[in-house]
Order: structure tokens, then sequence, then C-alpha cells
């Protein structure tokens, strides 16, 4: 279910359902849940079930179950747009969870920030702590470890007969680590390691470190 790693002398924990846990701050880290996304699609006639929207809060629900962290930051792409019958069931998910909460705000943060205000939830573009630079965009800062989101990576595993399997990853690099989607109903785009990058792939169980040949 989790792996792992050291970066800057700090130890994180990968889950399989994309969340990282910076194990020294008690801090858990989701990008790009993507609520109301479905709600949103479901309203111009897309047909998606509505058990899908759930299915985001169970994973809220159980990753916070499993780390158990003082704080929560959301890197990003929490709301997906517009508010729509999601927000009360965020709203709620708030209510019930009583932890702090801060949003590193992303392009399709557009509800206005006063509704946040008024679940006690923090909105900023960044966030520094102890060398770890947190954002919602890939950026590669002087001094810094960039803690990200927005592509949602994936990597693509290609076996001897022509196989291929696309898995959601970690994505790290010398200076950062770009987050998984959290969210249920989100794309991949496909990224292209280079020599000295590092790919962990996520699974229904399991992450593990992928093995890139060059």
């Amino acid at each position: 279910m989790t792996l792992e790693i050291e970066i800057n002398r700090n130890t994180f924990v990968l889950h399989n359902s994309g969340a990282l846990y910076w194990t020294e701050k008690r801090v858990l880290l989701i990008s790009d849940a993507h609520l109301g996304k479905v709600s949103h699609f479901r309203k111009y006639g897309a047909a998606i079930p509505e058990a899908v929207i759930n299915k985001n809060f169970i994973k809220l629900d159980e990753v916070v179950n499993y780390f158990d962290p003082e704080s929560i930051y959301f890197l990003g792409d929490l709301f997906h747009s517009e508010l729509n019958n999601e927000w009360y069931l965020f709203q709620r998910w708030v209510e019930k969870t009583n932890i702090p909460i801060i949003l590193i705000a992303g392009n399709h943060d557009i509800i206005n920030p006063a509704k946040y205000c008024e679940l006690n939830i923090q909105i900023t573009n960044e966030w520094k702590l102890n060398g770890i630079l947190l954002t919602h965009y890939p950026e590669i800062r002087e001094g810094f470890f960039n803690l990200c989101g927005h592509v949602h990576p994936a990597v693509k595993l290609r076996g001897a007969g022509r196989q291929s399997l696309k898995l959601p990853c970690f994505f790290q690099s010398e200076n950062q680590m770009i987050l998984p989607a959290f969210g249920e109903f989100t794309g991949t785009y496909v990224i292209e390691p280079k020599e000295g990058d590092m790919v962990y792939g996520i699974t229904k169980d399991t992450v593990l470190p992928v093995i890139i040949t060059f």
C-alpha cells in the first residue's frame, strides 16, 4: 500500500491513493482531487454514474484514517470548477474531519475564496517548509525541493510481446516530485523519464519503483 523514501533528510511515505505523507511534519499532501468534476460533466449530459462522486470522499477518509495527519495540504485543483452539489459533500467532509487544511491554489480553483474561508481553509499560491516548496505548477527554485501536481503523471510499461500498461505515478527528478492526481475522474499524462529520474508506479494495492532502462 505504501513506499517510504527520503528527500533532503526528510521521510515521505507514498500511498497508493496518490497521497504523500511527510512523516516529520505529520503533513498529508494531496494534489488534483478535482472534486465536483463528476457533477460538472453530468450537468452537461455525460453518462457518468453518480456513485463515482462518493469514491473521492471514500479515498479521502481512507488516507486520513491511515496517516492521522496534523494538517492537510491540497496542492491545487481541489475543486474542478464552479460550485455544485459536491461542494456540500466537501463541506460536510471538512467539518467531520476537523483537521487544518491549506489549499495551494491551482488553475481550476476558481470558487470564491470566501467559501473556503467559511470552512477555515487557508488559500495561498505556495508554501515553504524546511527547504521544501509546495506549489501546484511544477517549479524549479534554487535552494528548494519542489512538491507539486498539475501534470497528472503516468508511466507506460511495455512488455516483450508489445503489451503495454499505463500506471499513474509519482515522478521524481533531481529537485522535484510531481504527485499523481488523487481524483477518481481525472486523466493522465505519460511522462518520459530521463536518466537519474525516479518513477514510482501506483497500482490498486501498492506503490512500486519502476525500473527505467535507457
